[in-house]
């Protein structure tokens, strides 16, 4: 019993943090990439219905796209 009780002590001790603070800002800033992406395509695209008056913000670039990529 002492000596299971000093491996689980030892196990915990040396576990440190469960995810390291790369991974995390690798997804943080894939999230905001995938975000920020899609935003743009959202509104390049056609819009969906009851969306047809809005206007682009103006932070979004106009993408232009000739009618042979289209297709």
């Amino acid at each position: 019993m002492i000596l299971h009780s000093l491996i689980l002590k030892l196990a915990v001790a040396g576990a440190g943090p469960h995810f390291p603070l790369a991974f995390t800002l690798v997804y943080v800033v894939g999230f905001i990439a995938a975000v920020t992406i899609g935003s743009i395509a959202w509104y390049n695209s056609k819009r969906p219905p009851g969306w047809e008056d809005r206007k682009r913000p103006n932070i979004v670039p106009k993408v232009n796209v000739s009618e042979e990529d289209s297709k």
